[in-house]
């Protein structure tokens, strides 16, 4: 049954993907639902599990909220020793973007996905009811899973070939992981510890890469309410699961 209900989020990345393809002339409001999606994904849905799952405290803070900070702190280190190595064979930095950050953030994303599916499997082995609930909230959530990735990978200067790759692994990973709790269950500290550090990346790429460039060219209001629907997008999403 687990296995079955994440074939609806393979469906549903799959279709997220598609449709920022489809809406490239209006590639500022991609940008800014994306970064709206990704912001709601990271504060409402990333960050409350990670709390939740990794309850430990490192003097007097929790460690998921450490683990945050650190990947915040680690997109930042990469991107600039990416943009240090351009500079140093002449490339303009704020000209170009670097082709492996895009691959990086959107590899973090697949393993994300792999993780929803992981939750799925681990909710059917609860009971039916909390089973169906979690695959409600992942399978709403993929679809902003695959709309993150294919942009992600797109904006940072990937072929198209390239991007599609990376959906079509994003949206298998829920399958994947779904099928891997039949062997195997990974424990909730290690979850919650991913959860945390991988929130800290997806909010630096929000804040400091994708909304910029979204209101750098077209400073538009259509693309603020555009951030501000995606995020109250995943409010929803996590509202109705809950």
């Amino acid at each position: 049954m687990a296995v079955f209900v994440a074939l609806g989020a393979f469906l549903m990345t799959l279709a997220g993907g598609w449709t920022a393809q489809r809406v490239t002339d209006r590639r500022h409001l991609v940008l800014g639902l994306a970064g709206g999606l990704m912001l709601g994904v990271v504060g409402l849905d990333l960050l409350p599990e990670a709390l939740e799952a990794a309850g430990d405290e490192v003097f007097g803070v929790p460690e998921a909220l450490l683990l945050f900070v650190t990947g915040f702190l680690l997109a930042h280190l990469v991107e600039r020793l990416l943009a240090a190595r351009r500079a140093a064979h002449g490339a303009d930095e704020h000209g170009q973007r670097s082709p492996q950050v895009g691959l990086t953030a959107a590899a973090a994303m697949v393993g994300h996905s792999a993780m929803d599916g992981v939750a799925i499997g681990a909710a059917f082995q609860v009971g039916g009811g909390m089973g169906a609930a979690v695959a409600m909230a992942v399978i709403a959530h993929d679809f902003a899973d695959g709309f993150n990735t294919y942009t992600l990978t797109s904006l940072y200067g990937n072929a198209r070939r390239r991007a599609i790759a990376m959906l079509v692994a994003d949206a298998v990973a829920p399958v994947a992981g779904a099928a891997s709790t039949l062997l195997f269950t990974i424990p909730e500290g290690a979850l919650g510890a991913y959860l945390g550090l991988f929130g800290g990346v997806l909010l630096y790429l929000a804040a400091a890469e994708i909304l910029p460039e979204a209101h750098h060219e077209h400073p538009a209001r259509s693309t603020l309410l555009c951030t501000v629907a995606g995020a109250a997008f995943i409010w929803l999403v996590v509202g109705i699961a809950e």
